[in-house]
């Protein structure tokens, strides 16, 4: 029975049963950016289990992708190496929510694998939680078996939590006996051997208590059933197969790396985990890419861009020395374009993608494993298998290899790596990245003394969402690191207020500038900034009087720059949304910096973007901008603000309560910062540059408002001037330019060929007066030569008038020597440029070298160069003498 055949049949059981057949979620888990992936069926009903949301259906079927690489659920060791660890794998789930319970979660997988799959009955095996008596005799019931077929398991095996609180409950696995032959050969083999004979199909989780922060089990008003069975396993022990591998699921796929690397399948153990290991991470690279998650150095790109190097490293292996895995994503997607369309739909980003990502990994990976290969064979002369934690860390830093990678590679010669050595050199990095981002107010002295006064109490409040300005007690002034009561004219300062209208700098806008007045003082602010807990602190200098603790004080922004900012703000949610529409779901913000002036944007990609793209994307913007839209802004809780469409990005840290900032039909944000009331209010948004930051990371930054009007005028001026220089019309300055550049070539080649005629009758000239040394024709001269490439030029038409000789020529370049010597071949037997060149350098204070034929080398001491000529001819008198070669 094929895959497809049981993918089909399980739906099609459970639709006839009244079952809602829902489709796979994303492996990028919707409104949950505490979960890495999507890593089982029940991901897409958390928020149902836990009551929070309620659908139209009690019951549900599925077919679920899901990755288990990273976090909690981590399979990428292991994938390769066992006979069904996975990263990527289907899950057919049913799911009960508050419906049906155990009696009918059991009698469904039971007639689904006998009667409907039809296993045989007599090699199934049932597991239960040691305690669940009811479970233990509905399957009895069910199934017929008998009670030592009912195998009671602990904790550890057969009880199921979400988390630390919340649902939970046993469970029940069904496994299959695949026969001694599978199995580890041992007497004592069991249920609960780690080895592959007794395998599990379907695990049933009975959600029938929710765990309190005591620890104790309440039962659940309503509880409800959640399943889940690999298709892998299934299609494996359906299609009579011992690994998951061997199933038509993988075989495509194996068939195609055999083709590539010409290794066999099955012959070999080590090409065997290696080809496996590839055939693994070509499905998951190829659907993770497709759910928009693209290689980066953090978060889901930093695993997908570890399972990508993985396989490249299985690949060398294998012998593959340049880019394939990108091949391999066609097989994949023509096996699952029809259960997966979004798979076919990304194709072209599929393959795009991880070919980009092969080939940086390619530039580097032979020198990586150079200096590991050095480092392997240091650590066997001294008797030694294990890693440093340096060694791992320069890998990683330097040549892109992830620690897992090279515990991957060493594995095969008996090494391990010093992973806690390799952790620490991690935090090192990461604290000195820290430190190198902090401002000169932020040493750590400072930071403890706003940690101590905010654990004292000291707080601020932020009004500048409704205000635009406000009077506020002073409750601090810091100076010099140390709290003080009173500070005075040109004391640079740090105050903190009861309130303020003033944006302290966070989510990438920048604080807010401006001035703080009261009687008899002005603060010059130039920064505002938030560095610990609810402490808003106005940095600044004080122009007029002196201010103290208690003083009441008008706290008054720059509005003209907050506006700017505003605008700039508004406008980097609309370059997202145009982005994610344009681009692909992929392109998710991976960092910003809002300020008056403009902002910039980075956002997840793996290619530049093309001049039709930025001009599309500009477009769709200042579209959204005529439009006039409101932007509405709400508090509310995190979950609402799930609900309706916002933006949630895994690694952030959100509150229970958020901010929600939304353009009704374009953008849903969760942000904290400022934004025009209406979208119109930016006026004109105008992207002035697009290029690389960093691996599959790209920067947009643009103008808006008079910002954009300007970029706008200075182009057209330069454009004016342009079109009077080259007297056409603006739009024909594109053709004149190509015309201009193309006679310019033509004149280029003109000059090189007038130069080629000049140095062949300038060679005959300087050729008498070459001189005869052991009947060999022997030229050394100073020559004007523009550079190192002229002076090779003359050298080389010297030599071939010459036809048999040594030409020696010296320049001056720059202020400084410039030698070359040049033999042709009949004589570098007995002559060598490279030892003429070795002896004249030190004459003109250089180093110098090259081939028998062709040497040269440079000198600070240009005024010895006619003593370098005259040494040339002694030189070579010398070499024939003594007939050095």
């Amino acid at each position: 029975m094929r895959s497809d055949e049981i993918r089909k049949l399980f739906l099609e059981y459970f639709a006839k049963n009244g079952h809602t057949l829902v489709p796979s979620s994303s492996l990028v888990p919707k409104g949950d950016p505490t979960l890495l992936f999507t890593n089982a069926g029940m991901v897409q009903f958390k928020r149902v289990f836990l009551r929070e949301e309620t659908r139209e259906y009690v019951k549900a079927a599925t077919c679920q992708r899901c990755v288990r690489a990273g976090g909690k659920h981590n399979d990428l060791e292991n994938v390769g190496r066992t006979a069904r660890h996975h990263t990527f794998f289907e899950m057919l789930g049913n799911f009960s929510f508050g419906d049906y319970f155990k009696e009918d979660a059991i009698r469904y997988a039971w007639d689904f694998l006998v009667n409907h799959m039809k296993l045989p009955a007599d090699k199934l095996w049932i597991t239960v939680f040691e305690t669940d008596n009811e479970a233990a005799a509905i399957w009895k019931k069910e199934s017929g078996l008998p009670a030592e077929r009912i195998v009671r398991m602990g904790e550890k095996d057969n009880f199921w939590s979400m988390g630390d609180t919340g649902p939970c409950g046993p469970c029940s696995e069904i496994l299959i006996d695949q026969g001694v032959e599978v199995g580890c050969g041992r007497l004592d083999c069991r249920v609960g051997c780690d080895c592959d004979r007794f395998l599990e199909l379907w695990n049933l989780v009975f959600m029938q208590y929710n765990r309190d922060s005591n620890g104790t089990l309440l039962p659940l008003p309503a509880p409800s059933i959640d399943t889940g069975m690999g298709l892998e396993r299934l299609a494996a022990v359906m299609q009579g197969k011992k690994t998951n591998y061997e199933s038509d699921l993988f075989m495509p796929l194996i068939e195609r790396i055999e083709s590539l690397t010409s290794k066999k399948y099955g012959v070999d153990h080590d090409n065997d985990v290696s080809i496996r290991a590839i055939a693994d991470h070509a499905r998951a690279i190829t659907f993770l890419i497709s759910d928009g998650v693209l290689p980066s150095n953090e978060g889901r790109g930093y695993v997908l861009r570890r399972i990508i190097r993985r396989a490249a490293r299985h690949g060398r292996f294998l012998g593959i020395k340049e880019p394939f895995i990108y091949k391999l994503n066609d097989t994949v997607i023509g096996a699952f374009s029809q259960v997966y369309p979004e798979v076919l739909r990304a194709k072209d980003i599929v393959s795009r993608a991880t070919l980009g990502e092969e080939e940086r990994f390619f530039e580097t990976l032979e020198r990586g494993l150079g200096m590991l290969d050095d480092e392997i064979r240091g650590l066997k002369a001294r008797m030694a298998t294990v890693i440093p934690g340096d060694v791992a860390f320069k890998l990683y830093d330097t040549y892109g290899f992830p620690v897992d990678l090279t515990a991957d590679i060493v594995r095969r010669e008996g090494f391990s790596v010093d992973e806690e050595g390799f952790s620490r050199f991690m935090e090192e990095q990461k604290k000195k990245a820290r430190q190198a981002w902090k401002g000169v107010e932020e040493t750590e002295t400072v930071q403890e003394l706003y940690k101590s006064l905010s654990g004292a109490g000291l707080s601020s409040r932020f009004v500048g969402y409704n205000m635009e300005a406000v009077s506020s007690k002073v409750l601090c002034i810091v100076k010099d690191g140390e709290s003080v009561d009173t500070a005075f004219l040109s004391d640079n300062v740090e105050i903190i207020a009861e309130e303020t209208p003033f944006y302290a700098e966070s989510g990438g806008q920048a604080g807010d500038t401006g001035v703080i007045v009261g009687k008899g003082f002005v603060v010059k602010i130039n920064d505002t900034k938030r560095p610990f807990g609810d402490l808003i602190v106005h940095f600044g200098t004080i122009t007029e009087g002196s201010i103290s603790v208690d003083d009441t004080a008008e706290l008054l922004p720059d509005l003209e720059k907050r506006a700017a900012t505003c605008r700039n703000h508004t406008a980097t949610h609309i370059l997202h949304a145009a982005l994610r529409n344009i681009v692909g779901s992929h392109a998710r913000q991976s960092g910003s910096l809002v300020t008056p002036k403009g902002f910039r944007f980075d956002f997840n990609h793996f290619e530049p973007l093309s001049d039709d793209t930025i001009k599309r994307i500009e477009e769709v913007m200042n579209g959204v901008v005529l439009k006039n839209i409101e932007v509405k802004t709400e508090v509310l809780p995190y979950k609402a603000a799930i609900e309706k469409g916002a933006l949630a990005f895994f690694g952030e840290k959100y509150g229970e309560t958020v901010r929600l900032v939304r353009i009704d039909g374009v953008s849903a944000e969760l942000c904290g910062g400022t934004h025009v009331k209406r979208t119109g209010d930016i006026g004109l948004i105008k992207i002035t540059s697009e290029g690389s930051v960093a691996s599959g990371v790209r920067r947009i930054e643009a103008v808006t408002g008079i910002g954009a009007f300007e970029n706008v005028s200075r182009n057209e001026s330069a454009l004016r001037q342009i079109s009077q220089i080259l007297k056409v019309p603006r739009l024909e300055i594109p053709d004149k330019v190509t015309k201009l550049l193309e006679y310019q070539k033509e004149l280029e080649k003109e000059i090189e060929r007038l130069k080629g005629r000049s140095k062949a009758t300038s060679a005959d000239k300087f050729l008498e007066t070459a001189r005869k040394i052991d009947g060999v024709n022997v030229l050394a001269m100073t020559v004007d030569a523009g550079d190192a490439k002229d002076l090779r030029e003359t050298a080389d038409a010297l030599r071939a008038k010459m036809g048999s000789g040594i030409v020696i020529l010296g320049c001056r370049q720059d202020g400084k020597a410039l030698l070359l010597a040049a033999v042709t071949k009949d004589l570098t037997k007995r002559f060598s440029a490279g030892e003429i060149i070795k002896r004249l350098a030190p004459v003109v204070g250089g180093k110098g070298g090259g081939r028998e034929d062709m040497a040269q080398a440079g000198g600070k001491d240009a005024d010895k160069i006619n003593e370098a000529i005259k040494e040339a001819y002694r030189t070579v008198e010398e070499m024939a003498a003594n007939k050095l070669v």
